[in-house]
């Protein structure tokens, strides 16, 4: 196969996760299900974010967002493979894959930035209280999400035009359920010496820093909470972090042991922490805002009161 045409004919094969036809039903049913649940659940923030006048301030605006990202990034994977699953097809065209490639960095490097802003946000309204408003100004929100998507962007179509300039030979099985940049890379009769150094140096410094804004930001927070003079005072505080640690844990714990390293060395225990954080984490996020956010509840509660009585009325 010529160079020149390498881009329009070549398909890769998805294997999936499992083998065997009966683990494969299993595995088609557990995503349906649980993307049905994220579109569901991240709808539902939405939802209630957006009709609740209560919840239109900063924090609940990055929410908002976190929650519109996560659609998008099970969107860009989990539908194809069940298409495949049910056309009893296992081929994604080198067109699908690579835009396939450049939303799942994008995705997936947005949810870090709006995680890390989300901490900024904490840390003004713990640590500085009484010039929250005035810091954290509407327009300043605007600016932080645009400028968030403006690099994550960037970042995704460095990576994908490194990734067209590679030649791929005939062995193009992938066993994965989505063009996950790694797996792909391993498939390159070319050398990849740039797309790894490319991806420790600059996928490493747009996976780090917004860690790194997490946890600066939460070393303030702590700093602060610990000089407050009541227990109860101290609990307050965290408990208003909980929801976005818990986030945050789920999703840097299995990002850092995944991308870190080589893409030679990736392996089928990488495969299974990739699907953990591209199906799962999406889809519990809203339980853990939900669950953990008395604010959240009740415009739940709300929204879901309002459907139920506009039901009733037009019976």
């Amino acid at each position: 196969m010529v160079r020149e045409n390498q881009s329009t004919a070549i398909e890769f094969l998805l294997l999936g996760l499992a083998g065997q036809s009966e683990q494969e039903e299993v595995v088609f049913g557990l995503f349906l299900w649980m993307y049905l649940v994220t579109v569901c659940g991240n709808l539902l923030i939405i939802l209630a974010i957006s009709c609740d006048p209560r919840l239109h301030t900063p924090m609940y605006f990055f929410l908002a967002n976190l929650s519109s990202v996560d659609i998008c990034f099970s969107s860009v994977t989990v539908p194809k493979a069940l298409v495949n699953h049910v056309l009893g097809s296992k081929t994604i065209s080198y067109t699908e894959c690579m835009i396939q490639i450049y939303f799942f960095i994008t995705f997936i490097n947005m949810d870090g930035f709006l995680l890390s802003v989300m901490a900024y946000d904490r840390y003004v309204a713990i640590c500085h209280p009484l010039h929250y408003t005035m810091m954290m100004r509407p327009r300043l929100c605007v600016l932080l999400v645009a400028v968030s998507w403006v690099i994550t962007n960037l970042h995704a179509l460095l990576h994908t035009l490194l990734m067209v300039r590679l030649t791929f030979c005939s062995h193009n099985a992938v066993h994965h359920f989505f063009c996950d940049p790694y797996p792909i890379l391993k498939l390159s009769c070319s050398d990849t010496f740039i797309n790894d150094i490319t991806a420790f140096t600059v996928g490493g410094l747009t996976s780090i820093t917004p860690f790194t804004c997490i946890t600066v930001s939460y070393a303030y927070i702590l700093s602060s909470v610990l000089k407050f003079p009541s227990i109860q005072g101290i609990r307050k505080a965290l408990s208003t972090c909980g929801s976005h640690l818990t986030v945050v844990s789920l999703f840097y714990g299995a990002i850092l042991g995944v991308y870190m390293h080589p893409s030679s060395t990736y392996s089928l225990q990488d495969t299974v922490a990739t699907a953990f954080f591209t199906v799962v984490t999406p889809m519990v996020n809203p339980f853990i805002y939900s669950l953990r956010n008395h604010d959240v509840k009740g415009a739940l509660r709300k929204l879901m009161f309002k459907r139920l009585l506009s039901s009733r009325v037009y019976n």
